[in-house]
């Protein structure tokens, strides 16, 4: 089956097919799953392969050093590599990664596999400036927003799907049956997908100097990068320090309870879709002020009952739904705005974005960490509340024709 070429600039056909949507969807959710994979694995995989307590964070640490690298480095080829090719290619580097992590002997081999499977993940970030420039204008929030759908859905599930596998094939088969996954994804984004040949002529060098100058000239970039740095920083936080806080003295839930716990959060990620139809129909500043809102409001409802109650535990839940509403809504508001500033830039604006907003998340998680040892969930969560209040302060010197760019972008 032959794939036909489209135009490196704006898309020419009205929609694009459910089908292919779906597929994107499925294809960003599947691939960030890998970022996560390991995460409730870390103590037993740590054991397993000889590493210390303290050297077992370096699984985590270097999946997200990985990606990071991955998204100032490998994401912005795609405004100048074939569209689809790049993303079979780094697909299939994730298989390769997550089979040597699955069969390594010891640790060094492992901690570079998980390094890889990192760096691979930015896939990701190619599938949806690659949705955005198979999309008309008027519709893309919405196209974007349901593709992110999938992305949230994929990082939600993650963890919770991790665990309840690692019972029945181990650690090792968690990241084996990802890597026929991602296998079959190559294959079949390989044959589905069409070509898309930017026309940016850069060396790769001067690409990579020029996201420099984005984020310098770039207001628009600026500002959304801010408003997601600090909402994913309390996102990050908040997911760090609730399965400390529900397995403590005030809830003692188990793993299999704390998983379900995440599975509920996941229904947060159904935002995506309709911050996408909001920015499309020009609603992004009031729906950016609800965002941030939300999410400021998310941590103070988890004060309200008596600490340990089944109240409280409801909130908390209702908490996690709440924030990862508020926190999806503004990403996909946030790359709704900056891939409507040119199609010729667009993987460059969002890796400068998303590795601007990732470093948020690491703030975050080493800030929660550091609070919750020292105060607890009542330190840490006023922390994660202060984060997107600090968003929403600057949030507010928006002025009118920074809200005018937006809402015609």
């Amino acid at each position: 089956m032959a794939s036909k070429a489209i135009d490196a600039d704006e898309p020419q056909g009205d929609t694009m097919s459910s089908a292919m949507i779906f597929l994107l969807a499925s294809a960003c959710g599947l691939v960030a799953a890998n970022l996560y994979y390991a995460q409730p694995l870390a103590g037993v995989i740590g054991a397993e392969l000889g590493l210390s307590p303290a050297a077992t964070g370096l699984i985590v640490t270097l999946t997200q050093i990985g990606y990071g690298l991955g998204l100032l480095f490998v994401v912005p080829l795609g405004d100048l590599v074939e569209n689809r090719k790049l993303i079979v290619v780094t697909v299939a580097t994730a298989v390769l990664a997550l089979i040597a992590a699955a069969l390594a002997p010891h640790a060094a081999p492992f901690l570079f596999a998980v390094f890889l499977v990192g760096i691979s993940s930015v896939a990701v970030q190619m599938i949806v400036p690659f949705a955005a420039h198979l999309t008309p204008h008027a519709i893309r929030g919405r196209v974007v927003g349901t593709v992110m759908s999938g992305l949230m859905v994929g990082i939600m599930l993650a963890r919770p799907v991790s665990s309840i596998l690692s019972e029945f094939v181990s650690w090792r088969g968690v990241f084996l049956v990802s890597a026929v996954v991602m296998a079959i994804l190559a294959l079949v984004l390989y044959r589905l997908l069409p070509r898309r040949v930017p026309d940016a002529k850069l060396p790769y060098g001067a690409l990579l100097r020029s996201m420099g100058q984005l984020a310098r000239t770039t207001p628009i970039l600026q500002r959304r990068s801010v408003y997601q740095s600090a909402m994913f920083g309390a996102f990050s936080l908040f997911w760090t320090t609730t399965p400390l806080y529900l397995s403590g003295p005030a809830f003692r839930l188990t793993q299999g309870e704390i998983a379900l716990f995440a599975l509920a959060g996941a229904a947060g990620a159904v935002a995506a879709p309709i911050a996408g139809r909001m920015a499309d129909r020009g609603w992004t500043w009031g729906a950016t002020l609800f965002a941030l809102t939300a999410a400021a409001t998310s941590f103070l409802v988890t004060h309200i009952a008596p600490e340990g109650s089944h109240l409280s535990l409801a909130l908390l839940v209702i908490a996690a739904i709440i924030l990862d509403f508020a926190v999806t809504t503004n990403l996909v508001l946030s790359q709704r705005a900056i891939f409507s500033l040119g199609a010729e830039v667009r993987s460059r604006l969002n890796g400068v974005f998303m590795a601007t907003f990732f470093m948020g998340g690491a703030v975050g998680s080493a800030l929660g960490g550091w609070a919750y040892a020292h105060g607890q969930w009542t330190g840490a969560s006023w922390l994660g509340f202060a984060l997107p209040v600090m968003a929403l302060g600057f949030f507010l010197t928006e002025r009118r024709g920074e809200r005018r760019a937006v809402k015609l972008g």
